[in-house]
């Protein structure tokens, strides 16, 4: 017999339920977890499943021991895609003020969202990842028990992946292509990512986990799948991988949310392309399956709401 609902283990999702992650935690979290969130904005879905809603920024949220009270686990979705140094050092102190927190009221894990290995110089310089590389070492060495997880890029309803690209390549039935397009990437289904975060809320297991789907393409073996999923013949604007990553930082000073410089850099350098993530509740969820069922409409929108590789 499942445990009533005053009896199940508490989970604080930092960054809440209404972005692209959190739309596929709270079902998968729902059933077996109370669930509390922090986040700006109200979500209805989260109303609706009743979730406990703590209004506040994790940047600079004045009260994290009421948010951590009687919380067991913590699981943090809670960063920004883009913006200047000081907006990522504030999140990351708010972060580590909310981690000080669950420390002293005894949570008993912590799962954070991390992100897979990027070339050197980014890693070095970049804040997106020098303030990410330092909260996952915070906790890390927080004492709690902890699991850091490295998805690689991420589909599903309202991503900045496969929906855009399929959309792009409906719209003007052509695509850029940087390079050779001989880089890999191995996607995986955020619904897949939101089974093993329940399945790690009740583990004891330590350490970084990095999550590949289930197959690990060439990134052009990819675009060919979306240009036949849009029914037309593949048709590339081929530019050099440099030219691609200027492209990328022209658009980003024009305004545009489409690619960022530093993503560009990230998907050319054959990183993404990560093995397949083992035991995982229910498998793994193929890029084709996906197109072929409950795959992106013509008009899907990016949404900045989760990881952003």
């Amino acid at each position: 017999m499942s445990p009533s609902v005053a009896d199940r283990p508490r989970v604080l999702v930092v960054g809440g339920f209404g972005g692209f992650v959190g739309r596929s935690l709270l079902p998968a979290l729902a059933p077996e977890f109370r669930l509390r969130s922090v986040h700006r904005s109200p979500v209805p879905a989260e109303a609706a499943a009743g979730v406990e809603w703590i209004r506040g920024d994790a940047a600079d949220l004045a009260d994290w021991e009421s948010a951590v009270r009687d919380v067991d686990v913590l699981v943090n979705v809670a960063w920004y895609r883009a913006g200047r140094a000081a907006r990522f050092v504030a999140l990351r102190n708010g972060l580590e003020r909310g981690l000080a927190a669950a420390g002293r009221a005894g949570v008993r894990r912590v799962l954070q969202l991390s992100v897979p290995p990027a070339p050197e110089h980014l890693e070095r310089g970049f804040p997106y990842l020098v303030e990410k590389r330092r909260f996952d070492a915070a906790v890390a060495s927080s004492g709690i028990s902890y699991r850091l997880l490295r998805p690689t890029m991420l589909f599903g309803p309202g991503d900045v992946l496969l929906s855009v690209m399929l959309r792009e390549i409906r719209r003007y039935g052509f695509f850029p292509m940087f390079g050779d397009g001989h880089y890999h990437v191995s996607p995986l289904a955020v619904a897949d990512l939101a089974r093993v975060v329940r399945q790690e809320a009740t583990s004891n297991a330590t350490g970084v986990r990095s999550l590949g789907g289930p197959r690990r393409y060439e990134y052009r073996e990819l675009t060919d799948l979306l240009f036949r999923t849009a029914g037309r013949r593949p048709r590339y604007w081929r530019m050099s991988e440099r030219n691609g990553v200027r492209l990328a930082a022209l658009l980003e000073r024009l305004g545009s949310r489409l690619l960022y410089a530093y993503e560009a850099e990230w998907l050319v350098s054959d990183l993404l392309g990560l093995p397949p993530a083992d035991d995982v509740p229910g498998g793994l969820t193929s890029v084709e399956s996906y197109l072929g069922a409950s795959g992106p409409s013509a008009d899907a929108a990016p949404s900045l709401g989760g990881p952003t590789v």
